[in-house]
């Protein structure tokens, strides 16, 4: 499967913020059906003394059609989250948004809707610079 245009940034920003990648791809296996999302990466809270996992799916939105591209994106999580319930659920999945296309689209009316509505969340993320700028948790 190839890897989004700027997978290798996302990548770089989970490692700027300190997250571990111990999965490229990760797999989810479940039944009948298997999934690879783009990556899983884990974060020791100190705090805690317990590790916060995660698994990303990674987007650019490069398509003439924004609305296709959620609306794919969003497929994908909703199957993505099923399969994570059997496979692995203490394991929480993000999908990554370029900033311009977060400033740009994810503010519309609809779209708010449908990530309140499925509780999708997000990583926001600087692919220039290589940062990860909000994490959106629902």
């Amino acid at each position: 499967m190839a890897k989004d245009l700027y997978h290798y940034e996302v990548r770089q920003a989970l490692i700027n913020d300190g997250w571990k990648i111990t999965n490229d791809p990760y797999i989810i296996e479940t039944d009948d059906v298997n999934f690879e999302v783009d990556l899983g990466a884990e974060k020791m809270l100190a705090a805690e003394k317990e590790h916060e996992k995660i698994a990303v799916e990674v987007k650019s939105f490069t398509a003439s059609s924004f609305v296709y591209e959620f609306h794919r994106a969003l497929g994908q999580m909703l199957n993505y989250t099923i399969g994570l319930e059997e496979f692995e659920p203490e394991r929480k999945l993000y999908l990554a948004v370029p900033l311009k296309i977060y400033e740009d689209n994810f503010q519309l009316s609809f779209v708010q809707k449908a990530i309140k509505r499925f509780k999708i969340r997000l990583i926001v993320y600087d692919n220039e610079s290589k940062k990860v700028i909000k994490w959106k948790k629902k």
